[in-house]
């Protein structure tokens, strides 16, 4: 017997697990619905917004300060200016489980 602990859990997990819990939607509405909550939080969070999912955590943007780096070829000096990432932050319910 095989027992392979799934170590990751993607789209289409949490579909088919919608799907379960929501028999009476479509597998096109399930996937419509996610994509409307990735994209409100990604746009909130691109407006400098912090959008909080109470249990779960909250996501942010999070400013990189400006750097220098090093051309490995040619050895010459390039700046960076400030970039801006998407940070998660999971709350303390999530993090106990």
């Amino acid at each position: 017997m095989n027992n392979l602990k799934k170590d990751t859990y993607n789209r289409s997990d949490i579909e088919a697990s919608l799907k379960k819990e929501f028999s009476s939607l479509t597998k096109s509405q399930i996937s419509e619905a996610i994509d409307s909550i990735i994209e409100s939080i990604v746009e909130a969070v691109a407006l400098d917004e912090k959008v909080e999912i109470r249990g779960f955590g909250t996501f942010s943007k999070k400013f990189i300060r400006p750097r220098k780096f090093v051309n490995p070829k040619t050895k010459k000096i390039s700046y960076l200016g400030e970039t801006a990432t998407m940070h998660f932050k999971p709350s303390n319910k999530l993090i106990k489980k």
